[in-house]
């Protein structure tokens, strides 16, 4: 009989990874994952879902490059297997290009894609504008595709979903240990004043033609050629709650998108599509004891990502993971029976 109950809340990349790490590392837990939305309504389904990820400033930079590395082998192996196309995740290769060439011309993340380099003075002349750029192979993850595949297999591993608005951590009242993904919901769920949005806005267009991503080194202006469409962008407006489209947004993109491949003019735009990321400036991993009527209940936060949540998910899901062992370590033996 399974004995210890553990809930995840939060139903984006981050909940589902996190919620199948402890499924299928822990078969003796009865895992169950709540989440007032599912795909295709996450924030992480509009990811455009590249495998790169910035430097945060108060987390040391090794446990960051294993949050990188671990998440890039994960889906690294599916990419390279049968499970591909139905998980939605694919080998990518292209450029990121600076106006300025940057302090860290090798980011933390450059020994673990594939055939990381500088680009030549030829490749540069097609984007007169730029100065430095970096060539690689990384992933691309379609979360419409990978967070459904995530959720089938959560749920061959034992685990429990259920469709429903968490308001609070007292109504969790019933279950061993909680594990908070609840991506910017942390604002109002644990009243996290350090989370706060950052609005992004992309476009889905149909460009067959291009096979290679690029990327502006600024984050704000992308192309990333996917399984069915191509992914244009993006914003990142910190502290706006806005969910509706702005067209003049869109028309902006797309300028700047063709400045860099001419051929966007020409693609007929799909759809536009518009998520908060949940914003800080560190994510929080760790783990602390709250006190429910009367209960003294571990919670494991895994949240606050920002614009890389893809990128790092499977990496902190397994630190997650960890700190849920160490809860169950330090449990009065009767909890576990």
């Amino acid at each position: 009989m399974k004995s210890v109950r553990v809930v995840v809340v939060g139903a984006g990349v981050v909940g589902f990874s996190t919620a199948v790490c402890i499924a299928e590392a822990l078969p003796l837990c009865s895992v169950s994952l709540l989440a007032e939305k599912f795909s295709p309504d996450t924030t992480s389904d509009g990811a455009a879902g590249i495998a790169l990820t910035a430097e945060f400033p108060d987390i040391p930079l090794e446990r960051q490059r294993r949050w990188f590395k671990n998440s890039f082998d994960h889906l690294l192996d599916i990419a390279q297997s049968e499970r591909s196309p139905g998980a939605g995740v694919m080998l990518t290769s292209g450029w990121q290009i600076f106006k300025n060439v940057p302090a860290d011309k090798k980011p933390l993340w450059s020994e673990f894609v594939i055939g990381f380099r500088f680009m030549t003075d030829g490749e540069l002349k097609r984007f007169p504008d730029h100065k430095f750029g970096q060539a690689f192979t990384t992933i691309k993850c379609e979360c419409s595709s990978y967070l459904p595949w995530l959720h089938q297999r959560f749920v061959k591993a034992g685990g429990r979903v259920e469709q429903r608005k968490v308001n609070s951590l007292q109504e969790l009242n019933g279950y061993d240990v909680i594990v908070n993904c609840s991506g910017l919901g942390s604002e109002k769920l644990v009243r996290d004043t350090e989370v706060y949005p950052i609005r992004g806005q992309v476009l889905k267009v149909e460009a067959p033609w291009l096979q290679h991503f690029i990327r502006d080194g600024d984050g704000k202006t992308y192309i990333y050629p996917g399984i069915h469409s191509v992914t244009i962008g993006g914003t990142r407006q910190e502290g706006d709650w806005r969910l509706q489209v702005d067209e003049g947004e869109s028309k902006r993109i797309v300028e700047r998108c063709s400045a860099l491949e001419p051929s966007i003019s020409k693609a007929s735009v799909l759809s536009q599509w518009v998520g908060l990321r949940p914003g800080r400036r560190n994510p929080r991993v760790e783990r602390e004891v709250v006190q429910l009527r009367g209960r003294r209940v571990p919670v494991v936060h895994n949240y606050g990502h920002g614009g890389f949540g893809v990128t790092l998910a499977w990496g902190t899901a397994l630190d997650a993971l960890g700190l849920v062992r160490q809860c169950l370590h330090e449990m009065p033996q009767q909890a576990k029976l």
